[in-house]
C-alpha cells in the first residue's frame, strides 16, 4: 500500500495532539471463551477513543496468525489504527518479510518491533540461520523495505534484565531510533522516578522521539509479582506492604488501581507525549484509572457495517 502524502506519521500523532495520546495493548487469547471476553473487552476500552490499540502475539510466534486476525478485526469493524507486534525470535528475515507483507495487506498501521525474548528453556538469545539478531536491524529492514508502517520500539526504564547497565541499554535504544523508530513505548515500571530519569538519560543521549510510559494497573499482587520479577521492574515498599496486608482479590485491585491513579496523574501533569496501557485483555482496572484521571468514555463505538 502506498501512504497517502497527508497521513500522519506515529510520532506527529503524538507531537501533533492536543492532549496525551491514549493506546491499549492485547495478547491473543488462548480460547474461544477467552475471545468472547476478548471482545467484550475491547468494546468497552474503545469507549475511551483510543489513537491505536497494538496486539502481542505468542513466544516463538505461536499466534502470529491469530495477532494479525485480531487486529486486523479492530481496524475493519470500528476502523481504528492498530499495530501488530513483531519479534526476531525464530524466524528467518524472509520469514519476517513475508508477515509484514501480511500485515501490509490487512491495512495494519503501525507495528511494534522487538527482538524477542529467548525462547523457554534458553538462556540468551541466539537468531535462527538468516534471522536476526537486535530489534534495530529490525527496525531497518521495515524502514527500508516497508516505510508506510509506523514503527514503535521498547525503552527500559530501568534497563532490560539482560543489559550491563542501564546507560548501556540506552545506547542499544539510540540504535533503534536511529534505525527509524518513531516513538519509544517504555516496560511497565512503578516508581515515575525511574520514567523521569530515563527521560532525561535519553534526551542527553540524542533521542528525540516521543517517550510513551507503559503503565499497567496491577489486579493482583501475586500476578504483579511474578511479572516484575521476570522482567526486572521495582514495586516501591510501601505499595508492597499495602497489597501484603490486602484482605482479598477486590481490595488488591482497589490498591493497585489507587496507584495506578496517582501514578498517572502525575505523569500527565509532568506533560507525557501519551500513555499507554497494558490492559492484560480486560477493561476494568484500566476504564477506572482513565475516568479518575478525567478521560470521561463517550458513546459506546459503532462497528462499521
Amino acid at each position: 500500500m502506498e501512504e497517502a502524502e497527508d497521513q500522519m506519521t506515529l510520532r506527529e500523532l503524538y507531537e501533533n495532539s492536543a492532549e496525551p495520546v491514549i493506546s491499549f495493548e492485547l495478547f491473543p487469547p488462548k480460547t474461544p471463551k477467552g475471545e468472547e471476553a476478548l471482545w467484550k473487552h475491547v468494546r468497552r476500552l474503545l469507549e475511551f477513543a483510543p489513537a491505536y490499540l497494538t496486539c502481542t502475539y505468542g513466544a516463538g510466534g505461536s499466534t502470529r496468525d491469530r495477532t494479525l486476525d485480531i487486529v486486523t478485526r479492530i481496524r475493519k469493524e470500528w476502523n481504528v489504527p492498530v499495530a501488530s507486534h513483531l519479534t526476531c525470535v525464530g524466524a528467518t528475515r524472509d520469514a519476517l518479510r513475508d508477515y509484514l507483507r501480511q500485515a501490509d495487506a490487512r491495512g495494519i498501521d503501525f507495528i511494534v518491533a522487538l527482538r524477542g525474548d529467548p525462547p523457554r528453556g534458553d538462556d540468551e538469545f541466539r537468531p535462527v540461520p538468516g534471522g536476526l539478531a537486535h530489534a534495530d536491524e529490525l527496525v531497518s529492514l521495515i524502514r527500508s523495505e516497508f516505510p508506510r508502517f509506523g514503527i514503535a520500539v521498547a525503552g527500559y526504564p530501568e534497563g532490560h534484565v539482560e543489559a550491563p547497565s542501564l546507560a548501556v541499554d540506552i545506547e542499544h535504544l539510540r540504535g533503534k531510533v536511529e534505525a527509524g523508530a518513531d516513538i519509544v513505548i517504555t516496560q511497565l515500571f512503578y516508581r515515575n522516578e525511574d520514567y523521569f530519569r530515563f527521560i532525561e538519560l535519553c534526551g542527553k543521549a540524542g533521542i528525540d522521539v516521543p517517550i510513551v510510559p507503559g503503565i499497567l494497573p496491577i489486579t493482583s499482587y501475586a500476578q504483579i509479582a511474578r511479572i516484575t520479577s521476570l522482567c526486572g521492574a521495582t514495586l516501591p515498599e510501601d505499595l508492597v506492604t499495602r497489597f501484603e496486608g490486602a484482605d482479598g482479590a477486590e481490595e488488591e485491585e482497589r490498591i493497585g488501581v489507587d496507584f495506578a491513579v496517582g501514578q498517572v496523574e502525575e505523569l500527565l501533569r509532568a506533560g507525557v507525549p501519551g500513555v499507554h496501557f497494558y490492559v492484560l485483555n480486560r477493561s476494568g482496572a484500566t476504564a477506572a484509572v482513565l475516568e479518575a484521571v478525567g478521560r470521561r468514555p463517550r458513546p459506546a463505538a459503532r462497528r462499521i457495517e
